[in-house]
């Protein structure tokens, strides 16, 4: 039998009972109504998370913090299970203040009581020790001066005196059972026990999205931006203008906290287009940190200095040295361009995970299972280009980078076709590519005729031809017409243009034969008749076609070369079957496929695969045609003028299969995919024209060219599925560009069922505390005030149509304050417009006097350094 004990409420001060047997070894918060505990977290929340009896120096932030959802719930785990946790990262990414947030929620849920130690400014063992041991107010002796509860220790910036804290750590961990610590630092404290936690960058915007101003709206990095931007400029406002100039700053930015909040405070003075402009002289540009922060938060600058100066000399020249490779690099990169320094040949894997642990570079994942590969933040990079020219080593570092290009590219130059392989290295090397073809294109450096044409190889491969053409021609110019590589430069400016300018391209392939042909019968020759030959099967030029194509196969057999042979028996299969000779057109066929199909590069084979669909089509064969198009398809899975050749011959297969409303929207496709370029013969045209009219005769006129709109106006995702057959191409819903995550649909449908965060997270199965952080970013998302309005927000949701995720429907007994929300509340579509246009949130229901008044909506996460 427990006996009663008298305790009063900690917020009002009423008597209540509780029983000694419920008490824990660490006092807990007692409230004598639910009332009473919300109006204690407010007071705490408004406070900073600081309660008067906790022995804490946590500081009361002035700033929102913005995103990070997943990292709060991850580091609240961890801080559970672990006893000491270090946050690494690079400088600017957030470490301090992702720390402080963390500990404001230990400290506010009365977990732990938090000390914090800022190292920053403090140097020497004796200075750093003194401001641990008072922090945990331990008497001069060392000793604990009570034996406190569970404590957390931060250790704010210990990147300077990681010795010195490995050391004390080492002391007090093992005599303090209740004590856990907190650290920042770029690179780990490496003790036993730690944990190591990385921090990235804040989320950023899908490149790729279609709808830039929807998806900006869920990105952490912009909505920091937004904050920050509107903290300056109150006016200022997210646009269909001004999304992709704000979403391409914090991608450049990498979506480090720290310079985009000097980027967004810029507002005042730059539109976002000029902003966005400037960032190829960021470190001058971005030098308006907080007035009292510390000197190395004033500046970008200053950050990246702090950093660089923690590095050992070969460190540092290792960086500087790496900057010239803005596009990523392997082990034999790294190798190529740090020849020169000392020591790092041998040294160079320990010198990397050096690096990578000071948070200098970054490992690439998912680049598949070849070798390791690392990339460098782009502030980093600018940086390191600085503090290369400063040492005057620049012009030795881009000779090793553009000779060690070269070598890669020299392929181009002595194959008769450049292995799949070579391409795949090449493509990983695009922009290094690129970057050196700029560099070298201010002087008359031969080589830059053959980096452009491996580029220009590369983005072909790519289906992105056009997007070199003009680096091509600049290096034609400027160098001497006499060069070895000549031939592979006017290749490229060729195939570039065959698509949009086909007599330009024209020209181009004629020069580069007559160049090739000084020089002899050689493999490069060989290449560029079959490239002559195909574009000439496209003007109908049949009888040129054919010449070229027989002295092409002549110089692979000659040569032993069964990748140009089986290439050019492949073409010459195309010119027998326009020719009325399906029986010859097989037989080369026969002959050239088994040897594609051992390792060629894609747009080949899919030449390749088109012809022989395009016999089965002759023949009849319609589930053998459709089988060939779909594989060339595949090889050319973007919109690239092979794809609209493989489109074309399934829509061809549909149309004579009778599935006409298929065959239109592929046809519509196509269309999109090819741009008005003909690229075809006369023969292919007219099989393509016959079966649209086929089409448009079977189907009512208004489905058909209903059908024919929707194939043009598709996404390619969309209609790459409709080609393959792999799901449905229906448009998607709406809810694709929804502002709030699948999961977080979830919860705010459950929160209309009237469910407690308790029931919602054992009906979603995560952790209490995951609701939560849910709840708080669906208010901030959408500028609403209170589990009231997020009820009446859903409910409208799921009257107004289905979502692109399913969702729980509203139960009977949805609560009482829903409905009343539901009709007092506006638009949730204009809370949304409203964000964006800069107004504040909704004004508040009930009469109540808003507490929030001085607030803006749409803050979520992390942010200041």
């Amino acid at each position: 039998m427990s006996t009663p004990t008298t305790v009063t409420c900690d917020t009002c001060g009423t008597s209540l009972t509780r029983s000694k047997q419920s008490r824990t070894s660490q006092p807990r918060a007692r409230y004598c109504s639910n009332a009473c505990r919300q109006r204690s977290y407010r007071l705490r929340h408004r406070s900073g998370g600081v309660d008067a009896g906790l022995s804490s120096e946590l500081l009361t932030q002035l700033s929102s913090f913005v995103g990070r959802a997943d990292e709060l719930v991850e580091l609240t785990r961890l801080l559970h299970e672990v006893r000491l946790l270090t946050l690494t990262g690079p400088a600017g990414v957030g470490k301090s203040r992702l720390a402080l947030e963390v500990a404001g929620q230990e400290a506010r849920g009365r977990r732990s009581e938090v000390s914090v130690v800022r190292l920053g400014a403090v140097t020497g063992a004796e200075a750093v020790r003194r401001r641990v041991l008072d922090a945990l107010g331990d008497e001069p002796d060392g000793g604990p001066a009570a034996s406190a509860p569970d404590r957390l220790l931060v250790l704010d910036d210990c990147d300077h005196v990681l010795y010195t804290c490995g050391t004390l750590l080492t002391e007090l961990l093992p005599g303090r059972p209740r004590l856990s610590v907190l650290a920042t630092s770029r690179e780990p404290l490496c003790l036993p026990g730690e944990s190591v936690f990385s921090v990235a960058g804040l989320a950023l915007s899908d490149p790729e999205s279609v709808n830039s101003l929807s998806d900006s709206l869920r990105s952490d990095a912009v909505s920091l931006f937004m904050d920050r931007a509107r903290a300056v400029a109150p006016d200022f406002r997210l646009s269909r203008d001004n999304a992709a100039d704000v979403a391409e700053i914090c991608a450049r930015l990498d979506g480090l906290p720290l310079p985009i909040e000097m980027a967004a405070r810029l507002i005042r003075v730059f539109p976002p287009a000029e902003i966005r402009s400037r960032l190829h002289d960021r470190l001058a540009l971005l030098t308006n940190g907080w007035r009292l922060a510390d000197d190395r938060h004033q500046s970008l600058r200053a950050a990246l200095e702090w950093g660089y100066a923690l590095l050992k000399p070969v460190e540092q020249a290792l960086l500087r040295r790496l900057s010239v490779l803005p596009g990523g690099f392997g082990p034999d990169a790294a190798t190529a361009v740090t020849a020169d320094v000392p020591g790092a040949a041998t040294a160079l894997p320990e010198l990397l995970v050096a690096l990578e642990s000071k948070s200098v570079i970054t490992p690439l994942t998912g680049a598949g299972g070849g070798a390791a590969r690392f990339r460098m933040l782009e502030s980093t990079l600018c940086f390191g280009q600085e503090r290369l020219v400063a040492e005057g080593e620049d012009t030795a570092t881009y000779e090793r980078l553009t000779a060690w290009l070269t070598t890669i590219s020299l392929p181009l130059r002595n194959e008769a076709v450049v292995p799949v392989a070579t391409l795949d290295r090449l493509a990983e090397e695009r922009v290094n590519l690129a970057h050196a073809v700029r560099r070298l294109g201010a002087g008359s450096d031969e080589r830059q005729l053959l980096l452009a044409g491996a580029l220009a190889a590369v983005e072909g491969a790519q289906g992105r031809g056009s997007e070199v053409t003009e680096l091509v021609e600049h290096s034609l110019a400027q160098t001497a017409p006499d060069s070895a590589y000549r031939a592979v430069a006017l290749e490229a400016a060729a195939l570039a243009r065959q698509g949009t300018e086909p007599d330009e391209a024209a020209l181009r392939i004629d020069r580069a034969v007559r160049e090739e042909r000084r020089r002899g019968r050689t493999a490069l020759l060989g290449r560029l008749l079959l490239e002559r030959g195909i574009l000439r099967q496209g003007r109908d030029e049949h009888r040129a076609s054919l010449d070229d194509l027989d002295e092409s196969l002549e110089i692979g057999l000659r040569s032993q070369h069964d990748t140009l042979v089986a290439l050019s028996l492949g073409a010459l299969a195309r010119h027998w079957l326009e020719s009325g000779d399906p029986a010859g057109a097989e037989r080369e066929l026969g002959r050239a496929l088994p040897v594609l199909r051992g390792g060629v590069a894609p747009q080949w084979l899919s030449a390749v695969l088109s012809t022989a669909g395009s016999l089965a089509l002759e023949k009849g064969e319609l589930k053998r045609a459709e089988e060939y198009f779909t594989q060339a398809l595949r090889c050319r899975a973007h919109q690239h003028e092979d794809a609209a050749r493989a489109l074309e011959g399934l829509a061809l297969v549909a149309t004579r299969g009778y599935r006409f409303d298929r065959g239109v929207r592929l046809l519509g496709v196509a269309e999109r995919v090819r741009g008005g370029r003909p690229g075809e013969s006369d023969w292919w045209r007219q099989r393509v024209q016959q079966a649209r009219e086929t089409a448009l005769r079977a189907l009512p006129v208004g489905r058909a060219e209903s059908w024919l709109e929707a194939g043009r106006a598709m996404p390619w995702r969309q209609a790459l599925c409709l080609a393959l057959g792999e799901e449905s191409a229906e448009p998607r819903a709406r809810g694709a560009a929804h502002p709030l995550s699948r999961r977080e649909r979830d919860v705010a449908a459950l929160v209309v069922e009237g469910l407690t965060n308790r029931q919602i997270a054992a009906r979603i199965h995560v952790s209490v505390r995951t609701v939560e952080t849910h709840i708080r970013h669906i208010r901030t998302t959408l500028g609403l005030r209170s589990r009231a309005h997020i009820a009446a927000w859903a409910a409208q949701q799921q009257a107004d149509g289905p979502q692109t995720t399913p969702a729980p429907a509203p139960a009977p007994f949805a609560s009482a304050s829903a409905a009343v929300a539901l009709r007092r509340l506006p638009d949730p579509r204009e809370v949304l417009r409203g964000w964006v246009s800069g107004a504040g949130p909704p004004a508040r229901s009930c009469g109540a006097r808003s507490r929030d008044a001085g607030r803006r909506p749409g803050r979520r996460g992390t942010t200041a350094v």
